[in-house]
């Protein structure tokens, strides 16, 4: 079980510690434990709580007002505002609510809903990865812990996968063919997947062969599929040795093909784009390389 400090709790909810500490006090609404040196400190019950009081209020619901909700009206009315405020900061919070519970029902109702409104597209640039942006800060300062993180991972890369599947294949043989892959190392594919859902919607081939990929591998893979464009990730790998050394590689390796290189690792180590090497220093930069392909 975990447990959380008001700190964490100002982390995942938004709410400041102060104001934390006056609902407390004033409402009764918030019942922490406390150590033996008199330090409040919360489980995963009262995380779950105090993230539906916090969404509630900021739709405009006082707390004087919630305070005389049971917890099961405060329940039903999270899922409502969730339905039907498509608002930002709203979205975030219902999202972080269903990854703290591991609920795939709510994470489901949510993303789908979004979908249906935005399209799967912008449902992944406005709500999805500021979420796993947040997800990032909060895995780092401990207030979640990985089993929470596997369970929204696996959702949303099944949302993706989907989306994939829904994409018809390009017909025109002369269509930019596109070989996308993760390096050894590499675990995190869902900015992978996500870049396969963008190509393929735009026309393009995709061939994506996983992650994990050792350089033999994908040697053999580009002499198989030709591509014109190799895409890549490097985020986690390389963090303690020059990245350099490998892309300079992947240049010499494959001079027919522009090797489209992104990630963390690319950025913090100011590869030298030398060459047939493209850096997509985010995904804006990303997207924006997209519009300028004349696909």
């Amino acid at each position: 079980m975990a447990v959380y400090s008001i700190k964490d709790l100002e982390k995942l909810s938004g709410i400041k510690a102060h104001t934390l500490r006056v609902w407390e006090q004033r409402y009764d609404i918030i019942h922490p434990k406390r150590t033996k040196t008199n330090i409040r400190y919360y489980l995963d019950e009262d995380l779950k709580f105090i993230l539906n009081i916090a969404l509630l209020n900021k739709n405009g619901i006082k707390i004087s007002k919630i305070a005389k909700m049971s917890r099961e009206e405060i329940a039903e009315k999270v899922a409502a505002i969730s339905e039907i405020n498509f608002e930002y900061g709203t979205q975030l919070d219902a999202l972080t609510i269903s990854m703290i519970e591991m609920d795939e029902y709510k994470f489901d109702r949510i993303v789908s809903t979004n979908i249906q409104q935005l399209g799967f597209e912008r449902t992944m640039m406005e709500i999805i990865y500021p979420f796993l942006d947040k997800l990032s800060v909060l895995w780092l300062t401990g207030s979640i812990n990985p089993v929470q993180e596997n369970f929204m991972s696996y959702l949303i890369r099944q949302k993706i996968v989907v989306a994939i599947d829904k994409e018809a294949l390009p017909a025109a043989k002369s269509a930019r063919r596109f070989l996308i892959y993760l390096p050894e190392g590499e675990k995190q594919e869902l900015s992978m997947l996500f870049m396969h859902y963008l190509l393929k919607s735009r026309g393009c081939h995709v061939a994506y062969i996983g992650q994990d990929i050792t350089f033999t591998d994908l040697s053999d893979a580009c002499t198989i599929y030709q591509p014109d464009f190799i895409f890549t990730m490097i985020t986690e790998t390389f963090s303690k040795e020059p990245l350099q050394q490998y892309v300079d590689r992947l240049s010499e390796s494959f001079p027919d093909c522009e090797v489209l290189l992104s990630g963390y690792q690319v950025v913090a180590q100011k590869v030298d784009a030398r060459k047939n090497i493209r850096i997509l220093r985010s995904l804006q930069q990303t997207m924006d390389f997209l519009g300028s392909l004349d696909l």
